[in-house]
């Protein structure tokens, strides 16, 4: 654990490493039954769920979780408009600890689900990231999951950040969908 709070990323992409196209939008090539049930059982898990304005699970539980949506439209933490149990948190006008603090109930384990500039900021900071590649799907022009790709590759950048992967685990082997964890240490 990085510190007092374990923080773990989710994200499926293409081969070249986007996580939707260049409309933002997360094509249906990129979603597989068997990752949205490993992505919908992790943020069971999770005390919170962290992510940008474009960035959305589209599960079932949604509703119920806790969650800071990033944004740079507020100074640095508000109420969300609409759903009782959301932050706005802007990190240029706060600190994570002060958007942990202002969430109001205790936070041990954090889930990250994007987009590109949220998984960016908590490069240093992730215990876990679960990294699924889509097979033979690609987005060019899209959306990347870090800010350095495709300059890079996803997982050179989770190795640049100290973290290392584990054995791929296969959550479809029928369409050779593996997921791997990325462990920091």
């Amino acid at each position: 654990m990085t510190g007092v709070y374990h923080i773990e990323g989710y994200a499926i992409v293409s081969e070249d490493g986007m996580l939707a196209d260049a409309n933002r939008v997360m094509p249906d090539a990129l979603k597989f039954e068997a990752d949205k049930a490993f992505f919908e059982a992790a943020l069971d898990t999770v005390d919170l769920v962290v992510h940008g304005r474009h960035s959305q699970e589209q599960q079932d539980r949604a509703r119920l979780r806790r969650r800071l949506i990033l944004t740079q439209r507020i100074t640095d933490i508000a109420a969300h408009p609409r759903n009782p149990k959301a932050l706005l948190w802007n990190p240029l006008g706060a600190s994570f600890e002060q958007a942990i603090a202002a969430v109001g109930v205790p936070v041990r384990r954090v889930g990250v689900i994007g987009g590109t500039d949220v998984f960016g900021l908590f490069l240093n900071q992730f215990d876990e990231f679960h990294l699924t590649r889509a097979p033979n799907v690609w987005l060019p022009g899209g959306r990347p999951i870090f800010p350095d790709v495709p300059r890079h590759s996803p997982e050179d950048i989770l190795a640049a950040h100290g973290l290392r992967s584990e054995p791929p685990r296969m959550l479809d082997a029928a369409r050779n969908l593996a997921m791997v964890t990325w462990r920091r240490g």
